[in-house]
Formats: structure tokens, sequence, C-alpha cells
């Protein structure tokens, strides 16, 4: 944190909610394994907090896997009718390599209280600005023929869901329930009094709305989100410039909504390239919106060569001077 200060940083994203588990013991899930391993008294996100609240950093959770779930977890096994699933069946889809993933039903009333639950259990624990929501707080456009989803839509709008993923009443029916969830979230926020400062990080607008039916320009100007983060992690500067220039984006001046643009500093072996990383923060800049990075290791850290840690390091700071 010293560090992140030291280079201009004003704000840490930390991941709070990743792979099923949690990093402080939970009513709604296990424990993160190796912090479990480590014990859980280190407390790894409330020491982040607090050692931003020394540094004029603000801190806001992050919880990334949104209403993902390992397809092995525990949640998914013992609870099978939470579990959205496609029109052959299949209840996993295949993310971030070759890893399963289920997704757990948004408009499923258990499902709610536990997602929600987790979020005003977490912001409990210790002062934090707001939260972060992503693209994982979504639902997966080709799946909802599950025995629950296909007895709620028909008891709703007079028959089955249609046999095409695609059409457009089942489309928005669900996108409505997602939007239902995070009004209510909103609302149990408001009722514990505790902050409701909601960033989104979407993906790009058409890819978020056809796929993953997130409505993020609704719940903008539905004041059911405070910020947008949007992610735009292509690989050229002329492939950013122009995902920079997408219709939502340019719209979301005119609401007059926080907008920051999500970089891809590094990931694994994929370190972006200091001369490509100023070029994209000038033309987001440019088109007057903040920048955050994704993530930290790809700063000057592990995913960083020991040679380039310090040039890095440099480099951060002068952008952000």
């Amino acid at each position: 944190m010293q560090r992140l200060q030291e280079a201009g940083f004003n704000r840490v994203v930390p991941n709070v909610w990743s792979r099923g588990t949690t990093f402080h013991e939970s009513l709604f899930a296990p424990v993160e394994p190796p912090l479990l391993k480590a014990g859980v008294q280190l407390d790894p996100i409330c020491t982040i907090a607090e050692e931003g609240r020394k540094r004029g950093i603000k801190v806001m959770p992050w919880f990334e896997y949104g209403l993902m779930e390992p397809a092995d977890s525990a949640v998914v096994r013992d609870h099978p009718e939470w579990v959205l699933a496609r029109s052959d069946g299949q209840t996993w889809m295949t993310m971030h390599g070759n890893h399963r993933m289920a997704w757990l039903n948004p408009a499923h009333p258990e499902v709610r209280a536990r997602f929600i639950g987790l979020i005003v259990e977490t912001l409990k624990r210790c002062r934090m600005d707001g939260l972060q929501l992503d693209d994982h707080f979504a639902w997966p456009v080709q799946f909802g023929y599950d025995a629950f989803t296909a007895s709620l839509y028909e008891q709703q709008m007079g028959s089955p869901p249609p046999p095409d993923h695609t059409n457009r009443r089942w489309m928005i029916w669900r996108r409505k329930q997602l939007t239902s969830l995070l009004r209510e979230l909103r609302q149990r926020l408001e009722d514990e009094d505790l902050s409701v400062r909601i960033s989104l990080s979407p993906g790009p607008f058409r890819q978020a709305y056809n796929l993953w039916l997130q409505d993020w320009e609704l719940w903008a100007l539905g004041n059911l989100i405070d910020e947008l983060v949007v992610q735009n992690y292509a690989y050229s500067v002329k492939g950013f410039a122009r995902d920079l220039d997408q219709p939502a984006l340019r719209k979301a001046r005119e609401w007059q909504i926080p907008t920051q643009i999500g970089i891809l500093a590094g990931f694994g072996k994929r370190t972006t390239t200091m001369p490509v990383l100023e070029q994209k923060v000038r033309l987001a800049r440019e088109r007057g919106h903040g920048v955050i990075f994704f993530y930290w290791e790809g700063l000057w850290g592990r995913h960083v060569s020991p040679q380039q840690q310090d040039e890095r390091f440099q480099f951060f700071k002068k952008l952000g001077s």
C-alpha cells in the first residue's frame, strides 16, 4: 500500500469473492484455502482497508465471481435447484481456461438472499468505500432452462421459455431478473446503513447486453450503479481506441456517471508494455475517462521480470503525477 501511495494511486479494489471462497469467516461460503492454512486472523481485506485510510487510498471490495461458482463447489452440489441450466440440461460452461463454472440463478429467492447476505456481511466487517461488481454479475444468455426458471417464466408470461435463447422477449425477462436483484441489493445496503456506492465493471456494452444480459445503460440511467469501470482489454492500441468509442461509452458522458476504463496492466504471461500502456492511458484521458489497472501483479509485481520492476514503478509514478 505504501508503494501504491508513492506511485500516486488513489484507489485499491481488492478481490473479496473468488473461486467460490471468501477472505474471512463467512456464514455463506468457505474460506479461501491458503488463507485458512495461514490463519484467518490475518484478515487481509480489513488490513488493506485500514492501511488505505492511513494513506488516503479508497478501498472498494471487488466481488469478482458474482453469481458464478466452480461447478464442483459445495453450494452447486448441495443446491442443484439454485443452478441455471442450458436447454440441453448442461449446468456449467468453460471459463478462465479450462475451468468448469456453474451460474447461480438470480431469480431464485434463496440465491438472492445468499448473494446479498455475503455482500452485507463483508461490508459490515470494517469501513470500506462501496463495492464493485463486474462481468460475472450476469446471466449467461444460453442459460435459463432449469426447472425453477422455466416454471417462473411460464407462471409470469403464460408460456414456457422459447427454445431460442436469443428470443428478445425471453432475454428481456431474464435481464429484468438481474436488474431486480441489483435493485434489491441497493435497498438492503440502504436499510443496513452501509455505503450504497456500487461500481460496475462490465465488458463492452453489446457484449454485456447480448451475451451476459447486463443492461448497464439502464442501470446507469436508473441510478442503480454509481460508477462504470468498463473493461477494455484489447491487445492492440487500435482495438483499444475502437472500444473506447462504443456508443454507450459516449452516452455515459451525457449521463454524467463517473466512468473509468479498465486497462490490462498484466495477467499471467501477458504483461502490457510501458509504451502501449502510456498510449492507452492517454486515449482514455483524452475522452474524459479515468483509468483503473488490472491487476496488481501486472504493475510491477510477480508478473514482471525483476529487471523491469523498478522501471515500471517509476513509469506508473510518472503516469500518476
